[in-house]
């Protein structure tokens, strides 16, 4: 199995509609062609918080959402892109609740980190922890033993909460290993092309390192993965928020990675109508990646563009942001931060809106990413040109919330109509059809405020040239009989 270099889509399982069934009728109705790259859907499994992110199991589909069938229904006319979080499942689990109840006593007690496993005393040290590259202000959480009636800490990275929804396992654990085997399998049966490794840059966990990707003994999980996934015809996708060298590590590696670089360099462009930077991140990025501008979470920053983005600059980048609607996401670890203090990790609100809601500049960033080698993905907010959803992130007290609008069908119907959308599906057209983005990429010469992209396959040739100072945009573009038509975006 081969991804397809076509577009894909990124959706919660109920954000077009309300939930699987709804989805595959919006998918038919709306946009019967245009997602031919395949369809990621965003975790639906049965899930105690983090909108999904905190399974109970791989082995059901959230009532709310509909079933393993109506999954299946959607694998019969699309490549599905499902998340498997290597690092954690929820204490919600029948395997944590077990281990509430029992303890190491647990025949699950394996599967998960107590700290003794850590320090041979089973007590934290600070100094280890202050270098460690921390989601929480504690990498642990502590839970009271049914049985016994001991206070057990366990490793959690992630979680809100205290203790933390979200336990991680061991996976040097046989059990562990047995356990996603049976997982994996049970993708397989349900015809899911790829499996995208949520959080795995955080499975090792060592003393005297940061605990993130910690090499080499990540490249032994993940040879030992992708070999179980090959084996059932699976393709995988690591998800490391990371410095882009680490990313590229594993490019060189074969791996498919995000490309979690091009967001913010995409936005500055435009912010700035200067493309200095993304001019020259183009020339010399790997090839073997996933694109995106806006997902679920944010745009990132810190620690992907750390050595490549100024933060005197940044910051001027994410005030404009803030100006616009935005929120922020954190970094935790003093260690981890800018040496001047800088501390953003992602930038959150809808692209749309942080582009201000100007429909040529929106659609000059779109067709930058598709002319960017890789695999383009579209989430469906910015599929449908939303704009920040700040009555969400009120009622939530959660800032992720204002880039997870929930759709209903009279809203999808109303987005399909505005021309902004309009104009981004005929370029989507045009980057799933054209023939020439499996041949040669190429850079042409641009100015800072010029950009001029280009793809050439034997007797097809198209070139992308922006105009930051109007952000008109054009696509120049070779028929089989040689001949050159143009398409104002």
């Amino acid at each position: 199995m081969s991804i397809k270099n076509k577009v894909q889509l990124i959706t919660y399982p109920d954000s077009l509609g309300g939930n699987l069934q709804m989805l595959e009728y919006v998918l038919e109705t709306h946009f019967p062609n245009t997602f031919q790259g395949g369809i990621h859907i965003l975790p639906p499994f049965p899930s105690s918080g983090d909108r999904g992110f905190a399974p109970l199991t791989y082995f059901k589909i959230d009532p709310k959402f509909g079933t393993w069938a109506e999954v299946s229904k959607l694998a019969a006319k699309y490549d599905l892109l499902i998340d498997f979080m290597v690092n954690h499942i929820s204490k919600e689990s029948i395997y944590f609740q077990d281990f509430l109840k029992n303890g190491k006593a647990s025949k699950y007690s394996e599967l998960f980190i107590t700290l003794d496993k850590i320090w041979q005393d089973g007590k934290p040290v600070q100094a280890d922890i202050e270098k460690m590259f921390l989601r929480r202000e504690k990498p642990f959480s502590e839970f009271k033993i049914e049985k016994n009636d001991h206070v057990e800490k366990v490793w959690t990275t992630f979680g809100k909460q205290d203790p933390s929804e979200q336990i991680d396992f061991d996976i040097e654990s046989p059990l562990t290993r047995a356990l996603f085997s049976d997982f994996m399998n049970h993708f397989k049966k349900q015809n899911i092309k790829i499996v995208r490794l949520d959080a795995v840059g955080f499975v090792n966990k060592k003393i005297g390192t940061s605990s993130f990707f910690v090499e080499p003994e990540i490249y032994e999980f993940l040879e030992w993965i992708q070999k179980l996934a090959q084996s059932l015809e699976i393709e995988l996708l690591p998800e490391i928020h990371s410095h882009y060298s680490i990313q590229y590590r594993l490019a060189e590696k074969g791996y498919w990675i995000y490309d979690f670089i091009l967001p913010y360099f995409v936005l500055e462009t435009l912010i700035n109508k200067s493309a200095k930077q993304l001019v020259q991140y183009l020339r010399q990025r790997p090839h073997n990646q996933f694109t995106m501008l806006d997902c679920h979470d944010g745009i990132p920053i810190k620690p992907d563009l750390d050595d490549l983005v100024d933060s005197n600059q940044a910051r001027k980048t994410v005030d404009v942001c803030l100006k616009r609607g935005a929120n922020l996401s954190l970094i935790f670890s003093n260690k981890h931060k800018s040496a001047d203090g800088f501390d953003v990790h992602q930038i959150r609100g809808s692209y749309y809106s942080l582009l201000n809601c100007n429909d040529d500049a929106y659609i000059a960033a779109r067709a930058i990413q598709f002319f960017t080698p890789g695999i383009p993905q579209v989430y469906y907010v910015g599929l449908l040109a939303g704009e920040n959803d700040i009555e969400n992130v009120q009622k939530t007290g959660e800032g992720r919330e204002i880039n997870r609008h929930n759709f209903t069908l009279q809203e999808i119907e109303e987005s399909v109509s505005k021309p902004i959308v309009k104009r981004l599906l005929n370029l989507i057209d045009f980057r799933n059809e054209y023939p020439a983005f499996n041949g040669t990429f190429q850079v042409e010469d641009s100015s800072e405020k010029f950009i001029h992209l280009s793809w050439h396959k034997d007797l097809y040739q198209c070139q992308l040239k922006i105009d930051l100072n109007t952000y008109h945009s054009v696509i120049y573009f070779k028929n089989e009989s040689g001949e050159t038509s143009t398409l104002i975006l």
